[in-house]
């Protein structure tokens, strides 16, 4: 077991501020091994119900309020996207004074499929955004292992990468004929499995839902559905872009990333490092690779990543904004790091606070005012706004 020691120390914080917490990411990700560290660490008494037992599901089938009601210390609701309709009990529970109980619950989609937390715990549920074993976990020295494979812990402690890929192959199955019905989803598992793979194909660009319809031989609305669901089921993340006050045209529509690399890679078929170097999306996986490990290592929220790109040509790949400040993020699979013109376009642009690139290199250093270049396998140590 690899100990997820920072997400327990936020989890543990979050329990304190909130009566509900939501462990939210994709199927196999860590959430139930990562509900049981927390389960450890916060001490009191622990009441686990797994919502793809039957027993469990039985349990809360006639009075669940009755059933969790009754429950004190720590709750733990595995696999909650099954049963929205807890969440009205839940806000009931979460406003009992004083509390007996905190609840963590734990979600293989995005607030959005999952409509009745959002409308039923306004300001009484915090979201924790589960990714892929991130490099302080698994160490700076297993960068390449890690970006090929992806950060699924099932595929990162396989034996060998033929290993990995197979399982990884096993997940993109169980998660189309499974996962997705069960979220009420009545696309074809083999009509989402070909739109995935098309997605795996234009990675790193710009949503262009007419180009992609042509393509896939159906309407913009349908292609735009099929990326939704998939978003939704936090597999595909939807960068949005940011539009600032300025005199160019900027692009308006999204960059599309499958979020784990492993992933990635198993659709497009790249099983080893010789085979993902060679590929034409090579630099696209990279920068979607170190874009979630960035995301991921400064505890991003959707609405604090953006990218920007305008007409002109000048873009960056990550736009964070924290409070007042505003930081642009380059990534460039290079060992010789420049300042680009587009990096000083934003800039002023932008009013950057900063600019970081993030490079293949192995050193960390200050290019230039407000600019520094940061090594992707540091970024553990040196990643800081």
């Amino acid at each position: 077991m690899i100990e997820r020691t920072d997400h327990v120390r936020t989890i543990l914080r979050l329990l304190r501020a909130f009566p509900v917490v939501a462990i939210l990411g994709p199927r196999q990700i860590g959430k139930t091994t990562l509900a049981q560290q927390v389960a450890r660490a916060h001490g009191a008494r622990t009441h686990r119900l797994d919502l793809e037992h039957p027993a469990d599901l039985n349990r809360l089938l006639d009075d669940p309020m009755l059933v969790l009601g009754e429950l004190r210390g720590l709750v733990v609701v595995d696999e909650v996207q099954r049963r929205p309709d807890l969440f009205p009990v839940l806000r009931v529970l979460a406003d009992r004074r004083p509390r007996p109980a905190r609840f963590l619950v734990l979600g293989s989609a995005s607030p959005d499929l999952i409509r009745q937390s959002s409308e039923s715990l306004a300001g009484r549920i915090h979201y924790h955004s589960l990714g892929g074993l991130s490099l302080d976990e698994i160490g700076t020295g297993s960068l390449d292992r890690r970006w090929l494979r992806g950060g699924f812990p099932e595929a990162w402690l396989a034996r060998s990468h033929a290993a990995a890929f197979l399982w990884l192959e096993n997940f993109v199955r169980t998660f189309l004929e499974r996962d997705l019905p069960a979220l009420g989803v009545r696309v074809p598992g083999p009509t989402l499995r070909r739109f995935w793979t098309m997605l795996a194909h234009w990675h790193g660009q710009i949503w262009n839902s007419s180009e992609f319809a042509r393509s896939f031989g159906v309407s913009d609305g349908a292609v735009r559905r099929y990326l939704d669901l998939l978003t939704g089921a936090l597999v595909v993340r939807q960068l949005q872009p940011w539009h600032a006050n300025i005199a160019k045209r900027q692009v308006r529509a999204p960059k599309i990333y499958l979020r784990d690399s492993g992933v990635l890679h198993a659709l497009l078929g790249l099983t080893d490092m010789r085979s993902l170097n060679a590929h034409p999306k090579s630099g696209a996986s990279w920068e979607g690779f170190v874009l979630e490990t960035v995301i991921d290592r400064l505890g991003l929220q959707d609405d604090q990543v953006h990218f920007w790109a305008a007409h002109s040509g000048a873009e960056l790949d990550l736009f964070i904004t924290r409070g007042r400040r505003r930081i642009g993020v380059e990534i460039k699979r290079t060992t010789t790091p420049k300042v680009t013109r587009s990096m000083r376009s934003a800039l002023d642009d932008l009013d950057l606070s900063e600019a970081i690139l993030v490079h293949a290199g192995g050193e960390s250093y200050r290019l230039a005012a407000r600019v520094r270049a940061v090594a992707a396998s540091r970024l553990d140590a040196d990643l800081r706004i």
